[in-house]
């Protein structure tokens, strides 16, 4: 992969001066957390977004430092296409829940739903699939387990899930996606392997595709250090065969910016995980439209008012610029 430029590194000083940070309530728990917090950065090219979780170390959110760094400095990729496709994301809800979040997306013919949350079962899992799919019948449907299942674990929900689209990053690692491959072409399951967390907190994120370890590749701009290389990698890992679409890392409709330039920048083809502002009971900038399942690329700005309705409290704020900080000093260093 070519080097992709660095975006400007403007000193911590400024970065603070610029910055806002925001807790926005969601409208259920995703990921184990029910308020999403954020740093926005103003910038001479637009506003960029800070936003990763908190439990991620220092070396791993430098990355999203500098996505938000090529957003608030160097400008986003123009958009290719005026709209792009989206999939409805469904957290690890009981059924009747997760049934009815399916009327919050209309149009949406694909859906992502979470599995394996711990302290729940296949069972649970299954249970919360068949009542998406009754409440949308036609939907095609993926999971994602972040992680969470083992080979055998993984296999098994293959079996019983119905035909998935595909299985989202079932097991931890890159071998373990590639054993379960086999393991589903020895069952003769034909469900295809999706790889994430194997990209994006990969040292390597083309060893998935040189061990033929999974055919999709989920891609999320924060994460990855900006759109810029979220396109340059989707470029290689097509190259390898993989068929790529993006997702959104829970961003706000800020860092969603970066998400929808990219996806409008890539091959129309399998929906985007960007409709997740959906999950939020107030954001920083008016829902963008849902319409017929598809979403305007369009950047958009937040607004004054929902900044200071949406303040993160006082410490919250002084934890967000101590990471800033010490994560403009980790892409300092190199």
């Amino acid at each position: 992969m070519a080097d992709i430029p660095a975006p400007p590194l403007p000193t911590a000083e400024e970065l603070m001066e610029r910055s806002v940070v925001v807790a926005l309530p969601m409208r259920a728990r995703f990921r184990g957390i029910t308020t999403r917090e954020a740093l926005l950065i103003e910038g001479p090219a637009g506003w960029g977004e800070f936003a990763p979780f908190v439990e991620y170390p220092d070396e791993e959110a430098a990355a999203w430092l500098r996505g938000a760094l090529e957003a608030a400095y160097s400008g986003l990729p123009a958009p290719r296409r005026e709209r792009v496709e989206v999939n409805a994301t469904i957290p690890a809800l009981p059924p009747a829940e997760a049934a009815a979040l399916v009327e919050r997306y209309p149009g949406c013919r694909t859906f992502k739903i979470k599995v394996a949350e711990p302290g729940q079962h296949l069972d649970d899992d299954v249970a919360r699939v068949n009542a998406v799919r009754e409440a949308r019948p036609e939907a095609r449907i993926r999971v994602d387990a972040n992680g969470g299942w083992t080979v055998k674990e993984a296999a098994e929900a293959a079996a019983r899930l119905g035909e998935p689209e595909y299985l989202e990053q079932p097991c931890r690692s890159a071998d373990e996606l590639r054993e379960l491959r086999g393991e589903l072409a020895r069952l003769r399951i034909d469900t295809p392997v999706a790889a994430d967390e194997s990209i994006r907190k990969a040292a390597d994120p083309f060893r998935v595709a040189r061990l033929r370890a999974a055919e999709v590749a989920v891609l999320k701009a924060a994460p990855l250090g900006g759109a810029g290389r979220l396109l340059a990698i989707a470029r290689e890992l097509s190259g390898h065969g993989m068929s790529v679409t993006v997702a959104s890392a829970l961003d706000t409709a800020v860092g969603m910016n970066a998400g929808l330039a990219a996806a409008a920048n890539l091959p129309e083809g399998r929906a985007a995980g960007l409709a997740t502002q959906r999950l939020f009971e107030a954001d920083v900038a008016e829902p963008r439209p849902l319409v017929d399942g598809e979403l305007p690329t369009a950047p958009v700005e937040p607004e004054p008012a929902r900044l200071a309705e949406l303040a993160a409290a006082p410490g919250r704020r002084d934890w967000w610029l101590d990471r800033l900080a010490r994560c403009r000093e980790i892409l300092a260093l190199g």
